[in-house]
């Protein structure tokens, strides 16, 4: 049976194609068969990087797609192990959608309370829709410090919402290994790689259980 994994924001900049490539990239390598739902139509991230990674002689990342509709991406996933669905960098009707059929609900979000406030808000009016809070989780995304990291998780758990463990620390050659089609796993600094790749272990082990 295809796990289906929803990645949704209530904006965008907050990391969550970001993440979507790093669980697609370990994904493979862990010998799961893998399908990508991009929703982003405007603007196409998750495929457009996937070109980028593909013209630089990279694996591909399974089957990367872009879709209009969930109902289209559940029947194209039939016989793939994961279904990745990157939504909108917004919240919309489809964001709810997408909430509902997954199995797992990840919500990256940085640590200020711009970026606290409005993704707890969503994960409350998800919540309030009828998505069962226990398959939703908040991830940390873009880092500058243990403080700050801390200080986010604190108020995200207050609100009843869980944080997974770990957090995507803010480098900049996370964004010039994107720049070329790697994932936050694939810099050109192996401590780099290993701060994302402790945290993106435990999100495939997450994912795994449901």
């Amino acid at each position: 049976m295809t796990k289906i994994l929803g990645l949704i924001s209530q904006k965008g900049g907050v990391g969550k194609s970001t993440l979507a490539r790093a669980i697609a990239c370990e994904a493979q390598k862990a010998e799961l068969t893998v399908k990508v739902a991009d929703f982003d139509l405007q603007q196409g991230t998750f495929t457009k990087w996937h070109q980028r990674r593909l013209q630089s002689e990279l694996s591909e990342i399974g089957s990367v797609e872009m879709f209009k509709s969930v109902k289209s991406a559940l029947e194209a996933a039939d016989g793939f192990d994961l279904l990745i669905m990157d939504g909108e960098g917004r919240a919309s009707e489809k964001t709810l959608e997408i909430a509902k059929v997954s199995d797992l609900v990840i919500i990256p979000c940085g640590v200020s309370n711009d970026d606290t406030e409005p993704t707890c808000e969503l994960a409350k009016a998800l919540v309030d829709k009828g998505v069962s809070r226990t398959k939703i989780v908040i991830t940390l995304s873009r880092v500058g410090s243990e403080a700050s990291g801390n200080r986010a998780r604190e108020d995200i758990e207050a609100r009843g919402f869980t944080v997974v463990e770990g957090y995507v620390p803010e480098k900049t050659s996370y964004a010039d290994a994107q720049y070329v089609g790697k994932s936050i796993l694939e810099t050109r600094h192996q401590s780099v790689n290993d701060k994302s790749q402790a945290f993106i272990d435990t999100l495939i082990e997450i994912i795994l259980k449901v």
